[in-house]
């Protein structure tokens, strides 16, 4: 009697375990017959895109493991489709996917933290801190951007380190997540990386100092005017004229006489555009006084364009 208790034991556990995976099987097969019409280019199934998108974030949770697993996905628009997906399906996909932040192949690690950051739980923090050392540069620019998008303080110190690595998209990634944080204490170090070797990185410095505090940034810029790569005088004069107060252009007047053409160019062109109207009558003195045609050309274009933008929000 006890052998044949424990033969229908095991044929219920068996008979139950196959169920699961009969409707586990159902479900991926549901998500398949979905996300062929959700991550198609074709433009006969253009309207029914979204529609396929939803479909499939509304099974919440239980998708999320099946998705990811398209991360490994070598098609642009299938991988967009996945995190497009994940998104929609937002804080209930989040604990699934910082499991899969440990996964061994990078390129999955790299499109989970992707999408942790457009989810922007600050329940992933914890998890994405702890692949922002990862040996895969991919993996480390998407979890320091994942940081910065989520805005949890948690994150700052990453971030900040991240200004200092070798590859330069990393580099890039940290100064955009820097000046989401509002990393007051990174302004020296983003004021360095306007000299950066890479446009990228010098350019999203720049725009995360504009949301910076003002009176630190004013400092650490003037201090940085004698800089040996011109790059850091040269955008900080740009910057400059962005933060327009009195100091700010006393500074650029002082550097619209600069030995430099060049110099001289930046720190006029950032007096024009802070000044649209002209009411220091900068403009006339400093053409009469300019002996060189690039900086003149530079400064009347840019005398032009804010003129031009002048006269079209007037119409």
């Amino acid at each position: 009697m006890k052998n044949v208790i424990n033969i229908v034991f095991v044929g219920l556990v068996c008979l139950l375990a196959g169920a699961r995976a009969d409707g586990q099987t159902m479900l991926e097969k549901r998500i398949d017959s979905l996300f062929v019409i959700a991550s198609s280019g074709e433009v006969k199934f253009q309207a029914m895109v979204k529609p396929a998108e939803d479909s499939i974030a509304a099974l919440g949770a239980n998708a999320v493991p099946h998705l990811v697993e398209k991360l490994e996905t070598k098609s642009p628009r299938e991988r967009l489709a996945v995190i497009n997906i994940l998104k929609k399906i937002g804080s209930p996909a989040v604990p699934y996917l910082v499991t899969a932040l440990g996964f061994n192949k990078g390129l999955v690690v790299e499109r989970v933290a992707w999408a942790l950051g457009d989810i922007k739980d600050t329940a992933a923090t914890n998890g994405l801190l702890t692949v922002a050392k990862h040996p895969r540069w991919q993996v480390r620019e998407q979890t320091i951007g994942a940081l910065g998008r989520i805005g949890d303080a948690r994150g700052i110190d990453a971030v900040a380190e991240a200004l200092d690595d070798t590859i330069m998209l990393v580099r890039k990634a940290a100064t955009v997540a820097a000046g989401q944080l509002k990393i007051n204490s990174a302004i020296p170090r983003l004021v360095h990386l306007l000299g950066d070797s890479f446009y990228g990185v010098r350019m999203t410095a720049l725009a995360a100092l504009t949301e910076m505090d003002s009176a630190h940034t004013l400092r650490s810029v003037i201090d940085s005017m004698g800089s040996m790569n011109e790059l850091v005088g040269n955008l900080g004069c740009s910057l400059l004229g962005k933060i327009r107060t009195d100091s700010a252009r006393q500074v650029l007047l002082a550097q619209s006489r600069a030995v430099d053409p060049k110099r001289r160019a930046h720190a006029a062109v950032a007096l024009v555009l802070a000044d649209p109207t002209d009411q220091t009558n900068f403009r006339a003195s400093f053409l009469a006084a300019e002996t060189d045609r690039f900086t003149r050309l530079k400064v009347e274009s840019a005398i032009a364009s804010v003129t031009n933008g002048q006269t079209a929000e007037s119409q």
